[in-house]
């Protein structure tokens, strides 16, 4: 069965304190080090951090007397966990008051400058072109690592000259580093994610772009086996930039060549249903098809083919035109012969309108045994496939002469 894969284009209860002191926090209450639960927010702490979280809560709100309020604010002081949980509670409150409150969250959103927003767009550029990069590199030893003989993977876009993109990637990171914009970068990541009350780590800091930068001046070259290498590469890709539709498509790929089809078709199944561009929906369903098909889920495989046909995919950009040779395969092994048959008309109709040469799609017929066994199997399937598509043998015997 032939897959005909092609690279990308060119190729995811909280609330503010209160006088009663509970609280709300972020990823884990800094002094129980869990997830804060409105009934055992206080499980696991001694009495005296149970009442320093009550009086700070109570702080926030404006509502401590003047002792305690002197007391909480020494050992504030004293305390960098202390000062994570007012810092938590506060960030709590003010999200709590924006999302309450339209004009005041439109007058937060409108405090953007256009400088910070200009800037904001600039490392998200940054980040992507790098994830390119990588993403580039990674394909690029992929396909070196399994292009061969009876290789039949459709590949879109010629890989990139690994040393060259090596260059480039290197010159980039340098240029990143060396101008501030990593520092600035991890600087507005830290903001965005603080407005926001998101504690997660995010990419793009200095030490960041330093790691790719080692990636790229040798650490690659210790890593022996090329596709361990394009793994390490779009792994990365993706990391940079979990939105690089054309990297997870690679890296799914990657999973599928070394047989770990749940995970391969996982990482498709979540491209076909999230990716932005039609193409690259396209590129998963194809490979999704394929490893349904491959599993004996016709069915499925039959879906996801003939949604290429009624998104227009393989009508609007003929190097999907393949999807029905597909289509007529599985058609073909489900004994629906002449359906099959119409589907291989279609392909070389569709082909020759396109001003392509019947050869071309006479050697998919020619150069996959696994459709071969199945049509063989049929009986009187071939004498129809010569009756009804005669040109596909006369370009055969063109080609052989």
């Amino acid at each position: 069965m032939t897959s005909h894969h092609s690279s990308g284009p060119a190729s995811s209860n909280s609330s503010g304190g209160s006088s009663g002191g509970s609280s709300g926090g972020s990823s884990g209450g800094p002094l129980g080090g869990a997830a804060w639960d409105f009934d055992a927010w206080g499980e696991g702490l001694t009495d005296s951090q149970v009442a320093l979280q009550a009086d700070l809560s109570c702080l926030v709100d404006g509502e401590l007397d003047e002792v305690a309020a002197a007391r909480a604010m020494v050992r504030l002081e004293d305390s960098a966990e202390c000062q994570i949980f007012l810092d938590d509670i506060r960030r709590f409150a003010r999200l709590h008051r924006d999302l309450s409150d339209p004009q005041r969250l439109e007058a937060r959103i409108a405090m953007l400058g256009a400088g910070e927003i200009a800037k904001a767009a600039e490392n998200i550029d940054l980040a992507h072109r790098l994830a390119t990069i990588f993403y580039q590199l990674g394909k690029a030893y992929t396909l070196s690592a399994i292009d061969g003989p009876g290789f039949r993977e459709r590949v879109f876009e010629a890989a990139v000259p690994v040393q060259d993109a090596k260059t480039q990637g290197r010159g980039f990171v340098d240029g990143v580093v060396s101008s501030g914009r990593a520092d600035e970068a991890h600087s507005a990541e830290a903001v965005g994610a603080m407005e926001m009350g998101e504690e997660r780590s995010t990419w793009g800091g200095r030490s960041d772009w330093l790691e790719a930068r080692h990636l790229l001046n040798g650490r690659l070259e210790q890593i022996a086996d090329p596709l361990e290498k394009g793994r390490r590469l779009l792994s990365q890709s993706i990391e940079i930039d979990p939105s690089h539709e054309e990297a997870r498509i690679y890296l799914a790929y990657v999973y599928s060549r070394e047989g770990k089809k749940l995970k391969a078709a996982s990482l498709y199944r979540d491209v076909f249903d999230t990716a932005l561009s039609l193409s690259n929906r396209g590129h998963a369903a194809m490979q999704l098809g394929r490893l349904h098909f491959l599993e004996g889920d016709v069915h499925e495989a039959l879906i996801l083919w003939r949604w290429m046909n009624i998104s227009g995919l393989s009508s609007d950009e003929a190097r999907f035109n393949v999807v029905r040779f597909n289509i007529g395969v599985a058609y073909a092994q489900q004994g629906r012969d002449q359906r099959a048959l119409d589907s291989f008309r279609d392909l070389l109709d569709a082909q020759l309108r396109a001003g392509g040469e019947a050869s071309d799609i006479a050697a998919l017929f020619v150069e996959n045994p696994d459709a071969r066994k199945i049509f063989e199997a049929r009986p009187g399937f071939l004498a129809q496939l010569m009756k009804q598509l005669p040109e596909l043998f006369e370009a055969n015997e063109v080609s052989k002469s």
